[in-house]
């Protein structure tokens, strides 16, 4: 006769409470907490995964008064990033409205220092803020250390991306923050092209970390996301109470079907980045010894590629019109590889040669991508 099941107080379902919120995941690795982290509470017959919340409206008395302003789903979805980053995360409808958000701590008329190279929608908001007087912008070239330390001085913001878009340049984020800090200005990093499988700016010190959701994390081209992400001392909070105040008068919320589909894509984060950072490193070797490219960017890791193409940006439209398995689109951090010739967006920094052409590499056969770039190469 076999014995009973133990379903006693001391029994293993006990451990329940310890998964009611994400602190158990501290010292493991970020491909762990990507999966495991913003799940619900482990009780019997209760979901693994987290649900899709769909509500406007909560009863009286409890944490949350109106969905502008909580989502058990939201929840889920900052609680995993968080966990990633190493800080308190605050999910937003874009990249763009959590940029915005950032840019809102700066003061009326405040000084901003960025990269001439950053994201064309950061420099489009930031010319744009500028024209209208909200605060001045000093460009500076992030690979020159000292350059933009010394722009720093009587800034209230330094933007850093790295690596940046689409130039993929790499700055020094640990010393390029003690500058900062050291000017009494906020650091901000966009994390977006390094994902924090690869890179983690708080542990540099940086005060807001952020992210167009849309790309990596999600990971499948079907969300329009964004978050920022904050350290976990009281200054840090103070940021982040900043960040979702801004967040909620301007309305500037996720839908939580997009926060959903952002999460489920996010488990898969670790195992995307680790595949199509080495497709990366395989493409870049080949590219190098292809007569139609002139200069390949590739800082060394992560899964973005930047190639200049021999004979302009005609030839580069060649190339990006000729690809069967490429997909010729304004976007990156997909499953499947994609690519474009930058300079045909009318926002792009005049600092993008006309001939690149950025490649987002994603999960296919390496050698089978290889085989389509190559073939409309030789075409170009």
């Amino acid at each position: 006769m076999h014995d009973e099941p133990d379903h006693s107080p001391t029994s293993s379902t006990d451990a329940a409470p310890r998964h009611g919120s994400d602190q158990w995941l501290d010292g493991l690795s970020p491909a762990t907490r990507v999966v495991a982290g913003g799940r619900e509470p482990r009780v019997p017959g209760g979901s693994v995964g987290s649900p899709l919340v769909h509500t406007s409206t909560y009863h009286a008395d409890g944490d949350v008064v109106y969905a502008r302003s909580g989502n058990p789903t939201w929840t889920a979805f900052e609680a995993t990033l968080g966990s990633l980053e190493g800080g308190l995360a605050t999910a937003f409808a874009s990249g763009l409205a959590a940029v915005d958000a950032v840019l809102s701590l700066v003061p009326l008329g405040g000084v901003v220092v960025a990269p001439a190279s950053a994201y064309n929608g950061v420099v489009g908001t930031l010319d744009h803020r500028a024209v209208r007087g909200e605060l001045t912008v000093r460009y500076v070239d992030v690979t020159d250390t000292a350059a933009v330390s010394a722009a720093c001085e009587g800034a209230d913001l330094l933007w850093l991306e790295s690596p940046t878009n689409p130039l993929l340049e790499v700055a020094d984020l640990p010393a390029l923050t003690r500058s900062g800090h050291r000017a009494g200005a906020l650091v901000a990093c966009d994390n977006t092209f390094a994902t924090p499988i690869l890179q983690r700016p708080l542990e540099d010190g940086v005060d807001v970390v952020v992210h167009s959701v849309t790309k990596y994390l999600a990971g499948h081209s079907d969300v329009i996301l964004g978050a920022c992400v904050t350290g976990t001392g009281d200054t840090a909070a103070d940021l982040t109470e900043r960040l979702r105040v801004h967040r909620t008068l301007r309305g500037a919320i996720p839908g939580p079907a997009e926060t959903w589909l952002a999460l489920r894509g996010m488990r898969t984060l670790a195992l995307r980045v680790e595949r199509a950072a080495a497709t990366a490193a395989f493409l870049a070797g080949r590219l190098r010894d292809h007569p139609a490219v002139e200069r390949v960017r590739y800082p060394g890791w992560g899964a973005m590629v930047s190639i200049e193409i021999a004979g302009g940006p005609e030839a580069a439209d060649r190339v990006c019109g000729a690809t069967d398995l490429w997909v010729h689109s304004t976007s990156l951090g997909g499953v499947e590889s994609q690519l474009e010739r930058r300079r045909r967006i009318p926002l792009e920094p005049t600092t993008t040669p006309e001939n690149l052409i950025r490649l987002s590499v994603g999960i296919e056969d390496p050698v089978d991508l290889w085989s389509d770039l190559s073939r409309a190469l030789d075409l170009a």
